[in-house]
């Protein structure tokens, strides 16, 4: 091998801005640390917000339906922050910096946190178990430190897993192979950390305190971000490519500059650079595409665009900074089918925690009782069971029928989970339908648990787990592959606010519903007895929203044209 071919060409640099050297830097070596990183990451979150609505209902002293809001809310939040982080990594900090930052501001959030549930004056009054009562000042510390944390995250979602993938070189057909696998196995790592969160620290929350349940997650975030320190020397760094929000806004303002300029037949006559390397850093060439052909006015040459010694880039742009433009706007119709799944995927830390609470809790004739924030660990087990299976076995299955290198292509992965998501509703109904009839026959509206098991939640957890593996792992690796180089964090924050926006779209539905079932004097869908509601109604909802979206999910896709680098044979 030749000095200076073991240097990556893909523009990636080691942690001190030098050309990285491929055989000590990135691959499976550097992945250990990034994947340690998010395992603890993901235990600290998930072991905070798993049982957050209980805190803000026993501890806040918060209604059902207020609990639930502003838990969606906060979730929401905590998905919609990473478009900042995303911008910031993409255009001036780059990845390693990005999570850097704000990890610290994520470790002082979760201190704070603690602190507002440890410390006398500090933490909500009680006079016994679940008779609390929280200042003002109270609950805005607890607040602050809320949304501390998910500006945190904001900082961490987006990059994390963009910055393992770009661990391995698209250049090299090994490595590009194992790009794959990191995606599965890095939302694995993601719910080891789950698994810890929602059996142990749910446990110790309602059993010994929530000094102690937000002190270990606390902990846990601190040795993400020694974790992520640890493997410095071994990572391959992108550099910033600057502000892609600048370089969309001038391919469309070139645009409309030109928009009475016809784009010529020939498309090798727009403007594009003669050098091997594309004039964003750290980003590839990408070929023309035959849609959006509006854009292309913006590549178009006219003679004024060359008074000057260079083109004015709000007025002539290359055909690669159009087709930055053209990948995200595809990118736009797949994110928006992904709002339904995650309005869904929200229902476990929510809905499905307060239709656990008024159910039997006991495992088998012990007194051991198990939280119902916890049934959230077989959406964990599942996710743990499927991921290895779909990486070592429904993938090289597929292969053989579909020739495709991954077996199902990303958008028919993402499908599969989509429909999948449709049961873990209709179970939920099935189950709440099931729970009322036995309420009313035997007149159990007042009692605390029912008779009748918490375990027969398991199903429409284990169907969520199932259909995350395929959707959200699938959306994961679609975003980041079909995103420009330089915009990658940009595209898996894109990616993330289907989550955010699933949160708040359920919080809506929830004071829609709220709001119209309770007219009248009604107790409505939600009461703070659910033993007087009708939650089967709310899941059935779902139901018919998630079939509706896959249904559009269908049609989409078959438009949907996949992103081709230049020189590339896809």
């Amino acid at each position: 091998m030749a000095e200076d071919d073991k240097y990556t060409k893909d523009g990636t640099v080691d942690h001190l801005g030098n050309p990285a050297d491929r055989s000590k830097t990135g691959t499976w070596k550097a992945c250990p640390f990034i994947l340690g990183n998010e395992c603890c990451e993901r235990l600290a979150f998930y072991g905070m917000s798993s049982n957050l609505v209980l805190y803000f209902k026993k501890q806040l002293h918060q209604h059902n339906a207020t609990a639930t809001r502003n838990n969606l809310n906060w979730g929401g939040t905590c998905y919609l922050t990473p478009l900042i982080g995303a911008f910031l990594a993409d255009a001036y900090l780059g990845r390693y910096r990005t999570i850097a930052y704000f990890s610290i501001i994520y470790v002082i959030g979760m201190t704070l946190l603690t602190l507002s549930a440890s410390v006398p004056g500090l933490k909500p009054t009680c006079h016994g178990k679940d008779n609390c009562r929280a200042t003002d000042a109270q609950a805005a510390l607890c607040y602050v430190a809320l949304y501390l944390i998910a500006l945190g995250t904001g900082g961490i979602k987006p990059c994390v897993s963009s910055y393992g993938a770009d661990q391995f070189d698209d250049n090299d057909e090994v490595e590009k192979k194992s790009k794959g696998s990191f995606f599965n196995w890095f939302y694995f790592s993601i719910n080891i950390g789950a698994l810890i969160a929602s059996s142990v620290l749910v446990y110790i929350q309602n059993n010994v305190g929530w000094g102690w349940g937000f002190g270990i997650p606390a902990v846990a975030m601190a040795i993400a971000v020694l974790s992520f320190f640890s493997g410095t020397r071994l990572y391959r760094n992108q550099k910033p490519g600057g502000s892609p929000l600048t370089r969309i806004c001038q391919v469309v303002v070139a645009s409309l500059r030109k928009h009475k300029i016809e784009v010529p037949a020939d498309k090798s006559l727009l403007y594009e650079t003669t050098d091997a390397e594309s004039t964003i850093t750290g980003s590839r060439k990408l070929d023309h595409t035959k849609d959006l052909s509006f854009f292309d006015k913006a590549a178009v040459e006219v003679q004024k665009d060359h008074i000057k010694d260079s083109p004015n880039p709000w007025a002539l742009c290359t055909v690669t900074q159009v087709e930055e433009l053209k990948a995200i706007i595809r990118l736009l119709p797949i994110w928006t089918t992904g709002i339904i799944f995650s309005t869904v995927y929200s229902q476990m830390s929510s809905l499905f925690v307060l239709q656990g609470e008024t159910m039997d809790p006991h495992v088998g004739h012990s007194s051991f009782k198990i939280p119902s924030a916890s049934l959230s660990i077989f959406d964990t087990l599942s996710v743990i069971f499927w991921v290895p299976i779909y990486d070592r076995i429904i993938i090289p299955l597929a292969r053989k029928y579909t020739g495709h290198k991954t077996g199902l292509t990303q958008l028919q992965r993402m499908g599969i989970g989509l429909f999948i998501s449709i049961f873990s509703m209709i179970s939920a109904a099935v189950l709440e339908l099931v729970r009322l009839q036995m309420v009313r026959r035997h007149n159990y509206y007042e009692l605390e648990y029912i008779p009748m098991s918490i375990f027969w939640q398991v199903p429409q957890y284990f169907l969520i787990g199932c259909a995350e593996v395929f959707t959200f792992i699938g959306q994961l690796e679609f975003f980041y592959e079909q995103a420009p180089d330089a915009m990658r964090s940009l595209s898996s924050a894109l990616s993330l606010t289907t989550v955010a926006l699933g949160s708040y779209l359920s919080s809506l539905l929830v004071t829609i519903v709220t709001k119209v079932s309770t007219k009248n004097g009604k107790l409505g869908w939600i009461p703070d007895n659910l033993n007087y509601g009708h939650l089967q109604y709310f899941f059935w909802l779902l139901a018919v929203l998630s079939v509706l979206n896959l249904i559009a999910f269908i049609f989409i896709s078959k438009w949907y044209t996949y992103k081709r680098t230049a020189g590339s044979l896809q």
